[in-house]
């Protein structure tokens, strides 16, 4: 998690996302403020503007962190792991913010391991492995048994989610391997 600098405030860090517009003849303008607003609206911050930034909680710090990255207004985003160090509920509340950003016309390109996060969340994924791509399109045509074999070395079973069948990813139990690791 980036550390925050002691006593920022949540809108100002999310107003830290306008930097890129200032300059020395082109300070804080009305434009700003109404990014910064926007932003905080679609990651629902307004209950906790006024709070301090340390004091947030992962989902809070993830969604506020979105908001300054909203606020830059850059049509192509680049997320790292979003998600990390998130418990479920979080995950899921990161995961479907970062969806309303690409409703709203926005690129996000996500680099993610969480498997079953992407493939009910992004609308194409690209597999890398051994530095090249492997695979590439929707997720139900990426996240096959094969693939995700070979690029991790494991057995897995390949499930469908109830309501929208996105998959999952469920590795089989291998206990005889690592039996067999421990003896070596």
């Amino acid at each position: 998690r980036p550390l925050v600098p002691a006593g920022i405030q949540v809108e100002q860090l999310v107003q830290y996302g306008r930097h890129p517009h200032q300059g020395w003849f082109n300070q804080w303008s009305e434009e700003d403020a109404r990014m910064v607003r926007w932003a905080c609206e679609r990651m629902q911050l307004g209950d906790i503007l006024a709070q301090s930034a340390s004091s947030l909680s992962g989902g809070q710090a993830q969604r506020v962190w979105l908001a300054m990255v909203l606020a830059q207004d850059a049509d192509i985003i680049l997320l790292d792991e979003p998600t990390s160090a998130l418990d479920i509920g979080h995950q899921t509340e990161v995961m479907e913010a970062i969806h309303q950003i690409t409703a709203e016309g926005k690129t996000v390109l996500i680099v993610i391991h969480d498997l079953a996060t992407a493939a009910r969340y992004c609308d194409e994924l690209i597999a890398i492995g051994e530095g090249k791509i492997q695979a590439m399109g929707p997720a139900r045509e990426v996240v096959t048994k094969p693939l995700i074999d070979r690029l991790y070395q494991t057995d897995v079973d390949i499930l469908h989610a109830p309501g929208d069948g996105a998959p999952i990813i469920v590795p089989r139990r291998r206990p005889q391997a690592f039996a067999m690791q421990r003896q070596a």
